[in-house]
């Protein structure tokens, strides 16, 4: 198998035709130079001289050497017309002929990648079941369960896909297209030919260039090859990949036996504004192997150097590899992927972003020859492979996969059709194809209004949540003091809360909202309906005396709580500014409770808001001595609120309360204006109505009192 897809890994048809004319060849001479051509790698002069010879003969036996020659040369339906032919029953038999198992293997192979997954999964059961060969009843599992995949398959939603076409897609296979960082530039690997490569000794410069190309109005324009320093004559350059700054370019040589790599080594080149520099041979990777196929990217928070390799010891034909980068262009020793990763089929065209192996495969499950897979790593494992879908992937091969750093731009190659015109079939080379995810943009204007009269809330105060395990997670915060509105970008599959404020209301928040299973840009809409808060108590201007209890108008606590609120620092920044301008003041500060809870409980209580109001003003340089916090818990109730009286909590907060004496000091102490202070008295409460017939009683009850 690994055979069949090192053809495709670097160039088609390089032909070394024999020059002797097929029209007089005998039927032996016919065959033995077929034979001579194919142990050349030179596929098409092989296909030649069997078709001739098959037409003199009408042998059955070259029938499957036919076919084969075709699947190599990616003509799958040439190669399924032929293969056809061998399970055709004979005149006068019941069955049809025994089928050695690779050819049928071979054979549900290019059915599946005509799109004939049925067809393809009876040849594959069939292998399955009777062949003794483990490897292939295992690869033969493989494309079962691919063809199974690829029947109920459906296209990526919001997947764009185009052709990226001339003049940079040409009539041979491109290979290994990677954009900078701008998405204006592109370096690739190609032949920038049109015809069959004939090697007849008279053939000019054949071998396959890195080229870079610039794009303009949205158009690509002519590519250029770069200069000897990267494409050395006598030997294809190709499988181009650069780091993630783009300063270093890494790519590979290698030597050709007929349409197959017969030696491949990965170098480098360190780029500058003057062009790319000489190329180093990239020590630690290189050796008595395949290497190609270079990707750099990051593991145990090192860089390394991921690539393919046919190395001794991997898990069955093309394994991925990676070593870790020591400086300097030297490399450790090559670490295998392992069978989560790696099959007993291939695997290559790696590609590395943000945590993420992008890599085709023939042994996972796919819905064609290679398709493209992707796995994450976590800081100790990769996940299990994941098929990219359709779309990216086709029933046939799909490779070189790269994406941006934003996540919505890429390419890869497919020799899928739909592309330009190829120098062999409809599906024989790769074209460079450029994708786009079209982006979902959920976002939510929340608004904030007055639950009484409708109208919309200046200046409000808006928290966007999102609700994690039952819990909310803080994301961001939105004031706009002119507007009553923000707007929060959501992301996908999430839940969300946003909480709203605004001077004078009541915060309040709206119910969980989702963008779960929402597939198109929208924007959602939060209406927050806000209370306002109790109006404030009347005042009334009065002189502040000495040695008196200073009630301070908003010394306040929340019910069962001692902790300052911020509304309170106003009357507490007044002492402060007092205790500054009298050194030699001493004060009390005496809290009280409303007549709720127990009474030592009260007492408690009491003494501990004291002693945070005292808090307060010790943390903002007033001595400890000069301030006795006193606590009386519900002893000083100023309004009916007493025990067993039931009362609103507006009129218990009444007496939630913290006052200022001054103990000891100046005897006097000029104030230059008057000062605020609440009324005291109780809130109004509404007698309860009484109806005629109640009353009647109550006139009785008096009655049965005077009388009693």
């Amino acid at each position: 198998m690994k055979n069949i897809f090192l053809i495709i890994s670097i160039c088609c048809f390089a032909i070394g035709l024999s020059a002797q004319p097929i029209s007089s060849s005998t039927y032996g001479t016919m065959i033995e130079t077929a034979e001579e051509e194919m142990a050349n790698k030179n596929y098409l002069g092989a296909l030649e001289w069997w078709q001739k010879a098959y037409e003199d003969r009408k042998d059955k036996d070259l029938i499957p050497k036919i076919a084969n020659v075709h699947y190599l040369l990616r003509d799958y339906s040439k190669a399924a017309n032929y293969y056809k032919r061998l399970f055709r029953k004979p005149r006068g038999k019941k069955k049809p002929a025994v089928v050695d198992p690779q050819i049928r293997f071979n054979y549900a192979r290019v059915l599946k990648m005509t799109g004939n997954f049925d067809g393809a999964i009876e040849q594959l059961q069939n292998v399955i079941s009777n062949t003794q060969d483990e490897t292939l009843k295992e690869l033969a599992e493989y494309e079962l369960n691919g063809a199974e995949f690829a029947k109920i398959a459906r296209p990526i939603p919001r997947l764009n896909i185009s052709n990226i076409g001339s003049p940079i897609n040409s009539p041979f296979s491109e290979y290994s297209a990677v954009m900078t960082g701008t998405g204006e530039e592109m370096y690739y690997a190609g032949f920038d030919r049109k015809n069959v490569i004939v090697l007849d000794g008279e053939e000019m410069d054949y071998h396959a260039k890195i080229y870079v190309a610039q794009k303009k109005d949205e158009k690509w324009m002519k590519p250029t090859a770069l200069d000897e320093k990267i494409n050395r004559p006598g030997f294809h350059t190709a499988n181009v990949a650069l780091s993630e700054d783009g300063r270093r370019m890494y790519f590979t040589r290698q030597v050709m036996s007929g349409n197959e790599v017969s030696t491949s080594q990965i170098f480098y080149s360190e780029g500058s504004g003057e062009g790319w520099g000489a190329a180093n041979e990239l020590g630690g990777v290189n050796g008595e192997w395949i290497a190609k196929h270079p990707a750099i990217g990051e593991l145990f928070g090192k860089e390394v150097i991921f690539f393919i390799s046919d190395m001794d010891g991997g898990q069955g034909g093309l394994d991925i590899y990676y070593a870790t980068h020591k400086g300097n262009g030297i490399y450790g020793d090559p670490v295998n992927l392992g069978p989560k990763i790696n099959t007993a089929a291939d695997e290559e065209t790696p590609f590395y972003r943000n945590g993420t192996l992008y890599f085709s495969s023939t042994g996972h499950p796919g819905l064609g020859g290679f398709d493209i897979f992707n796995t994450t790593w976590d800081g100790v494992t990769w996940s299990e492979p994941k098929n990219m879908g359709k779309g990216y992937n086709s029933n046939v091969d799909d490779k070189y996969f790269t994406i941006d750093k934003e996540g919505y731009h890429g390419t890869f190659l497919s020799n899928r059709e739909g592309g330009g015109r190829s120098v062999h079939g409809k599906t024989c080379c790769d074209d460079i194809w450029e994708f786009t995810i079209e982006q979902i943009n959920v976002d939510v204007i929340a608004g904030a209004f007055d639950v009484e009269t409708k109208k919309p809330l200046i200046g409000a105060n808006f928290e966007l949540y999102e609700r994690v395990n039952g819990e909310l997670v803080p994301v961001t915060e939105s004031s706009d003091p002119s507007g009553n509105v923000a707007n929060f970008p959501l992301l996908l599959n999430k839940s969300y809360v946003i909480k709203a404020n605004a001077l004078g209301y009541k915060p309040t928040e709206t119910e969980v909202f989702t963008t779960v299973g929402i597939t198109a840009s929208k924007k959602l809409e939060q209406r927050l309906r806000l209370e306002p808060l109790p109006k404030e108590p009347e005042y009334e201007t009065v002189t502040l005396e000495l040695n008196e209890p200073i009630r301070m108008n908003s010394i306040y606590y929340d019910y069962d709580d001692d902790k300052i609120l911020p509304a309170s620092e106003s009357d507490l920044g007044k002492i402060l500014g007092w205790m500054n301008e009298y050194a030699d003041m001493v004060v009390e500060l005496s809290s009280h409770t409303d007549s709720r809870g127990r009474d030592a409980y009260n007492e408690d209580l009491s003494q501990r808001r004291a002693e945070s109001a005292k808090q307060w003003l010790v943390t903002r340089g007033v001595s400890e001595e000069r301030i006795k916090a006193v606590g009386y818990g519900e002893k000083q109730i100023l309004n009916r609120c007493t025990n067993a009286v039931k009362c609103s909590d507006e009129e218990h907060r009444f007496n939630r309360r913290t006052e200022f004496k001054i103990l000891s000091g100046p005897q006097s102490i000029v104030i230059k204006k008057t000062e605020r202070r609440l009324k005291v008295e109780e809130p109004k409460v509404e007698e309860p109505k009484v109806t005629p017939k109640k009353k009647k009683k109550k006139k009785k009850k008096r009655k049965r009192r005077r009388r009693g």
